[in-house]
């Protein structure tokens, strides 16, 4: 049956007339998105420009009446000026940040819209031959919408650190833009880095919380690691220096604050601590915290804590360190939930008590600092840190001053406080006098007269000017200082130990100056302490006869490889907190950039090696619960540096966070 043309035409309206509504609606959303600072700069160019360029917002205006026209005749047809806009728009919403961050007049001119008028004067044929050169890239308006409410979720369930292929493709391919694209850094001007990093956040979090380790329905800690091609070993436990930024992440987050595993977790440490303490047939001190527990089940699947107190390490040491993050963990817990009545408990101030008077009792010692013996700390195998290390002593330091303000004064209390005020003094002084470490200093020491007696002695440790390593005089810059890794008679160990110095910013322990030559030493020194994974945690690495005398042959700390010079992208954090207090935010957002770029993809190691920390560690545990919470703690850190205060990480009598200025050295 012939049908009239009336009637074709009414048939043929409906699809005719369908095409621009989309499209209208993804020129309005770009228009939308569009940021005010790129409209004004480039207002501000065509004022300044020729008259030939001051009409390029009308030659747009008249172009989106041709488009239109175009697409009310055209059955779902798509002009390459329609694809020039999509694609802008869509190039928009891809790099949001780092595009517009680079915006200038050269990239507007790019985007050359007075060729616009004579592309839509082009005859039907020409449109059709340029349509065919590009018809595998385009769609219809209708389904570039429907491709990108589809896009949009698959980009956060993406693997981390991938670029969308077909977007990527796009971009490349867009007929609209010049040929100077090629010089864009996608890395850096795309939001695909944001969208990176907003997926890694969530992956941590979903990890973090799989660790979880429960004990009678109630969470108590996090599981050390969750590798599944590694046998467990210890790392099946929960350790008390671990879970410290676990717990750190779980008060800091705000839209899910779940402070109950944390005030766990120090009630059943605690409880730990009140078991008896028997290694082979020597009992520890009652104030000994446990490095670890674990949550074992019988044959009838009753539930029991079982600890560790170095009984069953590597070396047999007790871990001195554990009592000291006990402690201050308590401390952020309060500040963060307001929860004092915890630190009042009988309980929890006898606990207090325990762990200072095994550090606070009376001895033979003639140095404020504690003494210890290798093994006794995060670095718990032999690494030639026994006598007085940096990192318990700047622990120790941060741990005296938490429980100077929850310590109350009834019965006992007064004159622990008392004895608690004179070793905070005598400790910093002698940290700061004696630890310390720049240009100045090593060229004294260098100078030191050896065999001197009395109180008028210079060199009061006698330490022989000969045994300064050689390294230490291309290592030290003229701007920068750091607290070195042990003093004791006849001996300084020159070494940088990352957590020593780092607490010793967060707490106060060194002097504004000296907190701030030891960012300084981080920017002069970056490629040797920071390097391609942030952090050494020591440097520089023990190797060759030094290293067989000094580790005895340890196969696990060969040079550049775990303790010994190792990266450990746990150690982050403490990072991020010492440079929010220092005023230098910009060292630990560098820091991060590097670990966001690796730490996901590579599974979440334990540490990495190599001298700069190219290489997975040889046996890092994969998906390492602190790698996580670690990261978690320095990404809230920098994105809301008042978590430094209220959680006490920084304590209150320091002098408050204010907007981040650049400091530099005067050590030099």
């Amino acid at each position: 049956m012939t049908r009239t043309l009336k009637e074709l035409f009414e048939a043929e309206r409906p699809e005719a007339s369908s095409p621009p509504a989309p499209a209208l609606v993804t020129n309005e959303k770009c228009t939308e998105q569009g940021d005010l600072t790129e409209q004004s700069s480039a207002s501000e160019y065509l004022e300044g420009s020729p008259a030939g360029l001051k009409e390029l917002s009308v030659n747009e205006a008249g172009t989106e009446d041709s488009l239109m026209s175009d697409l009310q005749l055209q059955n779902a047809s798509v002009s390459e000026s329609e694809s020039m806009m999509l694609s802008k728009c869509d190039s928009d919403s891809l790099g949001n940040e780092g595009s517009r961050r680079e915006k200038s007049p050269d990239n507007f001119i790019e985007f050359d819209t007075s060729k616009l008028d004579k592309k839509a004067a082009d005859s039907s044929k020409k449109e059709s031959s340029e349509r065919q050169s590009y018809s595998s890239a385009e769609k219809t308006p209708t389904e570039r919408e429907d491709s990108k409410e589809k896009a949009e979720p698959a980009k956060v369930n993406e693997p981390c650190g991938k670029i969308p292929a077909e977007k990527h493709t796009a971009l490349k391919t867009c007929p609209s833009v010049g040929t100077s694209l090629e010089s864009f850094d996608f890395k850096d001007n795309s939001s695909s880095n944001i969208g990176e990093s907003v997926t890694m956040v969530e992956e941590a979090w979903e990890r973090l919380k799989k660790s979880t380790v429960f004990f009678k329905g109630n969470p108590v800690g996090t599981l050390a690691a969750m590798d599944p091609t590694a046998e467990s070993l210890n790392y099946n436990q929960v350790f008390v220096r671990d879970f410290v930024p676990s717990g750190l992440a779980y008060l800091m987050k705000e839209d899910d604050n779940q402070p109950e595993i944390v005030r766990n977790f120090l009630l059943k440490t605690l409880h730990l601590q009140g078991w008896e303490k028997r290694i082979d047939n020597f009992t520890l001190g009652e104030g000994v915290m446990p490095a670890s527990f674990k949550v074992l089940f019988d044959t009838h699947q009753k539930e029991t804590l079982v600890a560790d107190f170095g009984g069953s390490a590597i070396g047999r040491v007790a871990p001195v360190d554990s009592g000291f993050w006990w402690i201050i963990l308590l401390r952020s817990y309060i500040k963060s939930t307001g929860d004092h009545t915890l630190a009042e408990l009988p309980e929890v101030q006898r606990g207090m008590k325990l762990i200072l008077n095994l550090c606070l009792s009376d001895g033979f010692d003639t140095f404020p600092t504690l003494l210890c013996a290798d093994g006794c700390s995060m670095i718990d195998r032999r690494m030639g840190i026994y006598g007085y290390p940096i990192e318990i002593q700047a622990l120790f330091y941060f741990a005296l001053r938490c429980a100077r303000q929850m310590l109350k004064p009834e019965r006992d209390g007064k004159e622990l406080l008392e004895r608690i005020d004179k070793r905070i003094k005598a400790l910093s002084f002698h940290i700061q006098k004696y630890y310390w470490l720049d240009n100045t200093q090593l060229n004294n020491i260098y100078r030191y007269k050896t065999e001197e007696y009395s109180h008028t002695a210079v060199n009061k440790f006698n330490v022989i000017p000969e045994s300064i390593p050689d390294w230490v005089f291309d290592f030290m810059p003229l701007r920068g200082g750091y607290l070195i890794g042990n003093v004791s008679p006849a001996r300084m160990d020159f070494r940088w130990f990352l957590i020593g110095n780092c607490i010793a910013i967060v707490s106060s322990l060194v002097t504004p100056v000296q907190a701030t030559a030891i960012m300084d030493m981080f920017e002069e020194r970056w490629e040797d302490l920071i390097g391609e994974m942030p952090l050494k945690i020591t440097y520089p690495a023990l190797e060759g006869h030094e290293w067989r005398t000094v580790t005895g042959f340890d196969p696990k700390n060969t040079r550049w490889s775990y303790h010994n010079g190792g990266s450990w992208p746990a150690l982050i954090w403490l990072l991020t907190a010492a440079c929010i207090k220092t005023g230098r935010p910009q060292i630990a957002k560098r820091a991060i950039d590097l670990v966001e770029q690796r730490l996901s993809k590579d599974g979440w190691p334990e540490y990495y090696d190599g001298k700069t920390g190219r290489y997975i560690g040889k046996q890092a545990r994969k998906y390492q619960t602190w790698s996580i919470s670690g990261y978690l703690v320095a990404k809230m850190l920098i994105e809301n540096p008042s978590n430094l205060r209220l959680l006490l990480i920084s304590l209150e009598e320091d002098k408050k966070i204010a907007k981040p200025r650049l400091k530099r050295s005067t050590s030099f």
